[in-house]
């Protein structure tokens, strides 16, 4: 049965709804903080393609950024979604269900960012609220556009708000266009192990995801979880760095377009494996938790070009 509080959504005035405007000022300390997060020189401190994310012989504000450092500029948003109009919802009962991530150029080392966010879609399922955010990031200095963000939230128990059937829909980016990911049948062209380490989500958390379900293990506990979890956005990172690492001889810059689905939670210390298919310029990946063999996270990563290594 829908939540009582799905009788007060009002459509109309969610959807487009613009955010405040915000900013996002960061350093080239908190670019290799959140490279070390998602996992870089794990393996090898001396690793030439991604020593690079965290150091540079000429100096720190020459170091690269990893295309999905470009998913913290929307991170604020979670905590500004009680300001939404008519909507109603259990804060412990959201979930972030995708990341759609396109660049348009390489991210400075540092910057101050001028962040647009607006409701670009809005979807009844029934049992939960569907909300699309999408953030546009521009150079606060220059009013260069840099990135766009598309967050999917769902929030459950916040459904059934739609009077009409089928159940209502809206987005200025159709759903099936951005989300469907087939995993293909055959063999993966190539697969990338990574350890994540105890303290993975500790460090992680510093790039600014406070959420206590990452950290405290009586919050996780109450959400179902034996511990504390990695954030979904930190696994993301290891399979993006993982493709660039493989497919993209370590050049960040070949990255045009990110989406992750986040289908199942991951326990710091656990081995996570991407296995990657080739399509043209597209490369579909799926990470899998390997002391559970399951499928954790899952989507597509477009390149501008092709190494002609491959």
């Amino acid at each position: 049965m829908a939540s009582s509080s799905s009788d007060f959504i009002d459509p109309d005035l969610l959807i487009s709804y613009k955010f405040p405007e915000t900013t996002f000022t960061y350093t080239e300390r908190d670019v290799a903080l959140y490279a070390l997060g998602v996992g870089a020189c794990t393996g090898d401190a001396l690793d030439e393609k991604e020593l690079k994310y965290v150091y540079h012989e000429d100096g720190q504000p020459f170091i690269q950024v990893l295309p999905t450092f470009a998913a913290l500029f929307s991170l604020g948003l979670m905590g500004k979604l009680h300001h939404l109009p008519t909507l109603q919802f259990d804060p412990s009962l959201l979930l972030h269900g995708q990341q759609y991530v396109e660049l348009y150029k390489p991210l400075p080392s540092s910057g101050c960012i001028q962040n647009k966010a607006v409701v670009s879609g809005l979807h009844d399922k029934g049992k939960a609220t569907v909300l699309e955010i999408e953030t546009t990031s521009y150079d606060k200095e220059s009013g260069e556009i840099l990135c766009m963000n598309r967050s999917t939230i769902y929030l459950r128990g916040s459904g059934g708000f739609s009077k009409s059937s089928p159940l209502y829909s809206y987005s200025k980016y159709p759903v099936n266009q951005i989300s469907h990911v087939k995993i293909p049948k055959h063999k993966p062209l190539l697969v990338h192990e990574d350890c994540t380490h105890q303290p993975q989500a500790l460090l992680y958390r510093l790039s600014g995801d406070y959420n206590p379900l990452h950290s405290d293990p009586t919050v996780a506990h109450a959400a179902g979880f034996s511990r504390p979890i990695l954030h979904g956005l930190c696994t993301l990172g290891f399979a993006v760095r993982a493709i660039i690492k493989c497919l993209c001889n370590g050049d960040p810059g070949l990255v045009k377009t990110i989406l992750g689905r986040f289908l199942l939670h991951v326990y710091p210390g656990e081995t996570l494996i991407t296995q990657m298919w080739l399509e043209g310029s597209r490369v579909i990946y799926q990470t899998i938790v390997k002391e559970r063999n399951r499928a954790v996270l899952s989507g597509y990563v477009i390149l501008n070009h092709i190494p002609s290594s491959l």
